[in-house]
């Protein structure tokens, strides 16, 4: 499995092997699932930075299963939302035409950008996700979202004890692409 994100999915400012991706390696072990977590996560990446690197990711770890959790940082740096969803289409294209299940990780962007901008933010994931059948998260941050005591102090990354929803958050839809527990499909 090949997880590609960004500092949220690289666990920027954590203990290393505290974020969601580590807790999703201990997840499988502990279900003796067959599945290795290969995690690509950049801090700072955005999809275009995904897009060019997937590539070869693919190739090497020929993944059954690919998470894409980026856009973040492309929202926060204003990018243009067509590129961000060309860049994510892209990604999930190359994804299945290597033969993996694909998982995209959605994310929204605080109020200050702009109600129109916010908005279509938030429905490129689940439009892309929905034109290239593949399974969706909606929000990383559900459920917790709000709450200020699960982020650092920059309001951005989520402190150790969010790590664990994160991970809920993802395995709802994860789970079902990987079939029975304890072999790869």
């Amino acid at each position: 499995m090949l997880v590609v994100g960004d500092s949220i999915s690289a666990g920027y400012g954590l203990a290393s092997g505290t974020g969601w991706v580590a807790l999703l390696q201990r997840k499988l072990s502990a279900e003796h699932s067959a599945y290795r977590v290969v995690n690509a996560s950049i801090s700072g990446d955005t999809t275009a930075g995904g897009r060019a690197r997937l590539g070869a990711l693919l190739e090497q770890h020929r993944p059954a299963v690919t998470v894409i959790e980026l856009g973040g940082n492309d929202g926060l740096r204003g990018g243009n939302l067509e590129a961000m969803r060309d860049n994510l289409d892209a990604m999930i294209a190359a994804a299945q035409k290597a033969g993996s299940r694909v998982l995209l990780v959605g994310m929204r962007l605080p109020p200050n950008y702009g109600p129109a901008y916010v908005q279509r933010f938030a429905a490129t994931f689940a439009e892309v996700a929905k034109a290239r059948k593949a399974a969706l998260v909606p929000f990383l941050f559900e459920g917790f979202g709000e709450d200020n005591a699960m982020f650092q102090p920059d309001g951005i990354h989520p402190v150790a004890a969010a790590q664990d929803k994160l991970l809920d958050n993802v395995w709802r839809e994860l789970g079902p692409l990987l079939g029975t527990p304890g072999k790869e499909r």
